[in-house]
């Protein structure tokens, strides 16, 4: 796993101090070690660190909450705000960055490790979060593509032909497509797989289940069988007039 890089943004050379003996102390990296805002950003640019502890009001051209906005906006790089100043007016300044933490001087190692963890957690979660949401923004806007859609997964982006979909499977708050040769799970809904695949190749034939009309092997209600998988998919009854529509009977 690789090691948790901290930014330290204080004024205060013996706070400042203090607080990377601790970090590293607990076992954290230092990533720098500065006293304003603006040579905050250069060291964000050079060393893209895990997370910041920032002070609220540092010296120089930026304060702490300015110097955080222009990181989140830029970097989307987790703040954790550090402070002798807990009133109302300052916090509610400090909200406006969304950080993951606040902290209030003097604080005691392990109030700052357990911000800090909770901070990397929660930062985690949002960025698979932003990742979804990613996906289905893609999804969506791949919704009058001639031939395919993009579906995240391992990192990337990955292009699959309507063609080389078997199956669409519902799985909770997820749906699992289906290719001759691979499956990729993406957090949507089937409603929207209805949406976005092109309706003269595609049904519905059960709650959890969308097929392509292409790839049905045969039927014998009430199960479908799928070729090449030869999986057995079930045909709901409120699906099954539907389904027998879209064939072509003799």
């Amino acid at each position: 796993m690789e090691k948790v890089k901290i930014l330290i943004v204080e004024d205060e050379s013996i706070v400042a101090k203090d607080i990377q003996n601790s970090l590293k102390k607990i076992g954290y990296q230092i990533s720098g070690v500065v006293n304003s805002g603006d040579k905050a950003i250069r060291e964000v640019e050079e060393n893209r660190p895990s997370i910041i502890l920032m002070d609220i009001m540092i010296k120089g051209s930026m304060t702490g909450i300015e110097t955080a906005k222009q990181i989140k906006e830029r970097f989307s790089i987790p703040v954790i705000f550090l402070t002798a100043y807990a009133d109302d007016n300052t916090l509610n300044k400090a909200k406006v960055t969304e950080p993951y933490g606040y902290i209030i001087k003097p604080f005691r190692e392990k109030e700052l490790q357990t911000t800090i963890e909770m901070a990397l957690y929660k930062y985690e979660k949002d960025e698979e979060v932003k990742k979804e949401r990613d996906l289905y923004h893609s999804l969506i806007e791949n919704k009058e593509s001639k031939d395919s859609i993009f579906v995240r997964a391992d990192y990337r982006l990955n292009k699959i032909n309507f063609d080389d979909i078997f199956y669409v499977e519902a799985l909770k708050d997820y749906v699992v497509i289906n290719t001759s040769d691979n499956s990729y799970t993406t957090h949507t809904t089937m409603k929207e797989m209805v949406r976005i695949l092109p309706a003269k190749d595609f049904v519905r034939i059960h709650r959890s289940f969308i097929v392509n009309l292409n790839k049905i092997f045969s039927i014998k209600y009430p199960d479908l069988v799928i070729e090449g998988k030869m999986k057995v998919l079930p045909i709901g009854g409120l699906y099954r007039k539907q389904l027998y529509s879209r064939l072509n009977l003799i």
